[in-house]
């Protein structure tokens, strides 16, 4: 059996002290040698030259292998080939191809850039087209947004995607191991091989929980939001919480045999670690 992959998201940061905090969140989860590293862009494509910058020094800094995510919004085709060519040059192998999320959320309405491409599925052709990346896309065990409920149309986009060139998923952040369960199955019986690596959010802060499942369309069980709701005055409590709850879902994802498990670290390395540590990991 394949050991599992352990690998953690970060955000280009906003300024300099967000830089600072950035570079001590990876150089603390460092020591846990992950197997890759991805950065994101910020909502319409507005840190994409901060997401080219720090991605370029994260592969040149760390020698850790980066995945560099590449959106569709707000770049025409040629723009996108000239950073798929700066990604190339700077020793950048992995891309993760989205349609990414118009500046108003998943929710507002899609507006293609003139000259640019419409949806995920072309940005994996251009990329596959382009060179020798591996590239990779996102998953969504509780269904995308834009699908209304319909989970086939999920599955047959990700089998779209992986017959254009992609060669792995990573999962939006969900909290029911059986909806991963769920999508491995339903793409196991259509014949395909592309691993979902399920995406972990160790919650240390309910506002932003709130809000992030409202941008992403993903739903919190009613069971967890009473559990936060009686301790959201204790920041540490709320913290612990959230440690623990990410642990059983690691816990759990493993025993299902997960490929993988991906940390959306929001640029914090204490609450990863604490499930790092939890799960007993020797690397």
């Amino acid at each position: 059996m394949t050991k599992a992959t352990f690998s953690f998201e970060f955000f280009p940061p906003k300024d300099g002290e967000g830089e600072i905090r950035l570079w001590e969140a990876m150089s603390s989860l460092e020591s846990t040698a992950p197997d890759f590293i991805s950065v994101t862009y910020g909502a319409g494509g507005s840190t994409r030259d901060r997401t080219i910058r720090i991605t370029s020094q994260i592969t040149e800094r760390t020698k850790i292998p980066t995945v560099a995510h590449l959106t569709c919004v707000g770049s025409t085709q040629s723009e996108l080939l000239e950073i798929l060519a700066r990604y190339r040059d700077a020793g950048i192998k992995s891309i993760l191809a989205l349609r990414g999320d118009p500046a108003g959320g998943p929710s507002a309405p899609w507006d293609p850039t003139p000259g640019g491409l419409n949806h995920a599925d072309e940005l994996v052709a251009l990329a596959a087209e382009y060179g020798d990346f591996t590239i990779g896309v996102a998953a969504f065990p509780d269904g995308h947004p834009a699908s209304h409920g319909n989970f086939d149309k999920d599955i047959n986009v990700l089998l779209r995607k992986e017959g254009l060139g992609a060669s792995f998923a990573t999962t939006q952040f969900f909290f029911d191991v059986t909806k991963w369960i769920t999508l491995v199955e339903r793409l196991d019986a259509r014949g395909s091989r592309l691993p979902i690596i399920p995406g972990i959010l160790p919650i240390t802060n309910v506002k932003q929980l709130v809000r992030m499942a409202e941008l992403g369309g993903t739903p919190i069980p009613d069971e967890i939001l009473q559990k936060f709701a009686a301790v959201e005055s204790d920041p540490e409590a709320v913290k612990a919480l959230g440690v623990e709850l990410a642990t059983e879902l690691c816990r759990a994802l493993l025993d299902a045999g997960a490929p993988g498990l991906h940390f959306y670290t929001m640029n914090s390395s204490t609450a990863t670690q604490e499930v790092y540590s939890n799960l007993g990991i020797t690397r």
